[in-house]
């Protein structure tokens, strides 16, 4: 057999002194030698990055196609090193620029090209929505089945994310909802459960000092769990839009309407139950105010209030920064007012026209929703009459009970831009909230390659769904407690541990219910 010569890659050095443009296109960048220090699980393709030795003169074609794939691995490499390091330096610091951040200017410039302080924002927000999925208890036969798994003083510590800087003031429930009954997880068990009626629902946390620095202002972050089947919730959707001011928010447009099972979510109570005898919503402005007037008129801080949420919990997150703000519950005695921001993933819409106009219009609440263009639960409800049909047909369908629109700007990604992830028909994974952080790592602006910045590993995807690509050998749904949360007493034998005892309400909850004006009569 004839051997071709040996075959050897010629790289340039490493990069120079660049003056990079985030609009120039990543494909115009020089090559450079490859990193040694990049993950298996981030480099597109498994090849090796040692240049091949001998090549057959009758597989040469071949060998320029592997050249050509090794070369297109380095060039990958090394763009995610570049955009890695572009996102983790940027120019201004966050203090310096989080209004701008925070939707002053409705996010304009930031998103295409991607702004790398943005993108870093995002992800962390949307890892405090996945916190809640994290620590949801899910098993049907703990006795602790619907709450969290982790008690509050100890919450981020119990994921890994004491690192964030926030401390959790208070946890969120909501009581069983006919509505939307797939929201709510039980015990198959009655007996020694620790609620019968209640499910937790998210948390509120605050920034503390050393973050708190490093923000810019003071920080109150609400975030909201959305639900925990796949997606069949999606069917309890097709019931009427309802005036906000019938369930006591101080609305005075009669005609501002949201859809009747968020609403009922979000309001419901029940006095017989120690976690829901106050109302999710009750629950929220009570914390929130409470925290404003401690950091805004005691401590005179600036302050800011960020409400986040995945799935039906974007949901719920519209409607509490709608209700924080219509209330008054960001309003200090002293007249200091907080800033409010919704980082929306993957939400439903939530009410109609006028909804939309005095959220965004009189009560100037700005909101980011982040979206795969492929998952269904963005296009309803209001499949027929939204704000995407023509202005004649709106204006008309306004007054229908079936005619929503979303609010704020929306970031439309698409997880086919992914070389990482699969094609799959299954519609849960387009709506997974890992895989919208994963994109949101990999997006740089509108026809722009995908190249991963800021090193989030992908196999986070996986977590809890099947989406990434079998060659990166991510088993799907990895992701569970040891033993399914069964130790060894000492006796031997398994059994489920104790765990401290779940907090329901803070002692002051009725005074700043008082001060807002929505405390009732009563006594428990």
């Amino acid at each position: 057999m004839v051997m071709a010569p040996l075959y050897s890659i010629h790289l340039p050095p490493a990069f120079p002194s660049l003056s990079f443009s985030p609009k120039s296109s990543i494909s115009s960048l020089p090559l450079s030698r490859p990193s040694t220090h990049l993950s298996p699980i981030l480099k597109t393709h498994h090849l090796s990055t040692k240049a091949p030795t001998l090549v057959s003169s009758t597989s040469k074609s071949n060998s320029n196609n592997t050249l050509s794939s090794i070369v297109d691995q380095f060039q990958e490499e090394e763009e995610e090193e570049f955009y890695r390091n572009y996102d983790q330096e940027p120019a201004e610091k966050l203090s310096e620029r989080w209004r701008e951040i925070h939707g002053r200017d409705d996010w304009a410039g930031l998103l295409d090209p991607m702004d790398p302080l943005l993108r870093s924002e995002l992800i962390r927000y949307g890892e405090f929505a996945q916190a809640c999925y994290d620590a949801f208890d899910y098993d049907p036969f703990s006795r602790y089945c619907g709450s969290s798994k982790y008690s509050r003083r100890h919450f981020f510590e119990g994921l890994g994310m004491a690192s964030f800087g926030y401390d959790v003031t208070r946890y969120l429930y909501a009581t069983s909802n006919f509505k939307i009954p797939k929201f709510f997880t039980r015990s198959v068990s009655d007996e020694h459960v620790w609620s019968q009626r209640a499910n937790w629902i998210g948390y509120i946390a605050v920034s503390n000092d050393a973050e708190t620095a490093r923000l810019g202002r003071r920080d109150i972050v609400v975030a909201w769990r959305g639900t925990v089947t796949r997606l069949e919730w999606i069917a309890d959707l097709m019931d009427y839009l309802r005036p906000v001011s019938e369930e006591g928010i101080p609305c005075p447009d009669p005609t501002v309407k949201v859809e009747s099972g968020f609403i009922d979510l979000y309001t419901d109570k029940d006095p017989t139950c120690r976690f829901c005898k106050y109302s999710a919503r009750e629950q929220v402005l009570a914390e929130v105010r409470k925290l404003v007037e401690i950091y805004g008129d005691e401590r005179g801080e600036e302050v800011s209030v960020t409400v986040t949420g995945h799935s039906l919990g974007s949901a719920l997150a519209m409607l509490s920064a709608y209700d924080i703000a219509e209330t008054g519950a960001i309003i200090t005695p002293n007249g200091k007012k907080a800033w409010v921001t919704i980082f929306s993933f993957s939400g439903p819409r939530v009410g109609n026209g006028r909804f939309k106009d005095r959220f965004e219009k009189v009560l100037g609440l700005k909101a980011l929703r982040i979206v795969n263009v492929h998952d269904p639960v963005p296009k309803v409800p209001g499949m027929f009459f939204n704000e995407q049909v023509h202005e004649f047909v709106r204006k008309w369908a306004e007054g229908l009970p079936w005619s929503y629109h979303h609010v704020g700007v929306e970031l439309a990604l698409d997880h086919k831009r992914s070389p990482f992830l699969k094609e799959t028909s299954d519609p849960s994974c387009y709506h997974n909230l890992e895989a919208h952080l994963h994109l949101l790592d990999g997006y740089h602006g509108r026809g722009e390659r995908f190249v991963l910045a800021t090193g989030r590993d992908p196999a986070l995807v996986n977590k809890a769904c099947d989406f990434l690509m079998e060659h990166h050998l991510v088993p799907p749904f990895w992701r569970q407690d040891e033993n399914k949360g069964m130790v060894r007493a000492h006796d031997g034998r398994w059994m489920q541990p104790e765990r401290q005892k779940l907090d329901d309400h803070p002692h002051d909850m009725h005074h700043h219910l008082h001060r807002l004006g929505l405390a009732e009569n009563r006594e428990f």
